[in-house]
């Protein structure tokens, strides 16, 4: 049967590998004890935790959370380190720290319930951190925000311009306008202005043209001689 306090660590084993984004399994024969303080201090400012686990205890947890954690990778002197959220930064302080100090070994990690071999698992730190995506998340959203003022400046401007182009238009306008509207005046001159004769004053009147033979009337029965009381009356 199981002692309680094994069963205990399994399962506070088995909870941090679940609540955890990242768990990187490290090696860390050969490291003094102040080296490894320096690390924990270094993890701990990342939001994540270096803990020295029994080979035996990560491997049940691991089994119990269903996670598969190949058995080379649990050999030796074994430390897990449990990420929060920003992964990230942890990977890069471990990468950091395994360069500086070549006796920490990256064994793999696990991330989303996938083992990642050693390689795999420092090229997370090549990743933007969470910071970094939150700057550029914050610059992004400047951007936007400060996008319709400097459209809404454009159009004021632009109608700005627009507007004093009309008033220079109309203004260039309305000065050939006056400059046209003034009546023409004519010079005085010593002979008196005579007013040229028009066609219809100086025409001669049109004549009917005389035919060859003079136009008979012809008689109408108004111009028949009425008979009067006055004529003669036959005898016999």
């Amino acid at each position: 049967m199981a002692r309680p306090d094994k069963v205990a660590a399994v399962g506070e084993v088995r909870e941090r590998l679940q609540g955890s984004s990242v768990t990187v399994l490290t090696e860390y024969r050969g490291l003094t004890v102040a080296e490894l303080a320096r690390l924990r201090a270094e993890l701990r400012q990342s939001d994540a935790e270096y803990k020295v686990v029994k080979n035996t205890l990560t491997k049940i947890a691991a089994r119990d959370a269903g996670l598969s954690v190949p058995d080379e990778t649990l050999t030796g002197p074994t430390a897990v380190t449990f990420c929060g959220e920003d992964f990230v930064a942890a990977a890069k302080v471990l990468r950091r720290f395994s360069r500086d100090n070549p006796e920490l070994v990256v064994k793999g990690s696990i991330l989303e319930g996938q083992f990642l071999g050693p390689e795999d698992t420092l090229r997370l730190a090549d990743l933007e951190s969470r910071e970094e995506l939150l700057a550029r998340l914050a610059g992004l959203m400047e951007a936007v925000v400060a996008q319709p003022a400097r459209l809404a400046l454009a159009s004021l401007s632009k109608a700005a311009r627009l507007f004093q182009a009309l008033l220079d238009k109309r203004g260039s306008e309305g000065g050939a306008t006056a400059t046209t509207a003034e009546p023409a005046t004519a010079e005085p001159s010593g002979e008196p202005a005579t007013a040229e004769p028009t066609a219809t004053d100086d025409a001669p009147a049109a004549t009917a043209e005389p035919s060859a033979e003079p136009a008979t009337a012809e008689p109408t029965t108004d111009d028949a001689p009425a008979a009067t009381d006055d004529a003669p009356v036959p005898t016999a």
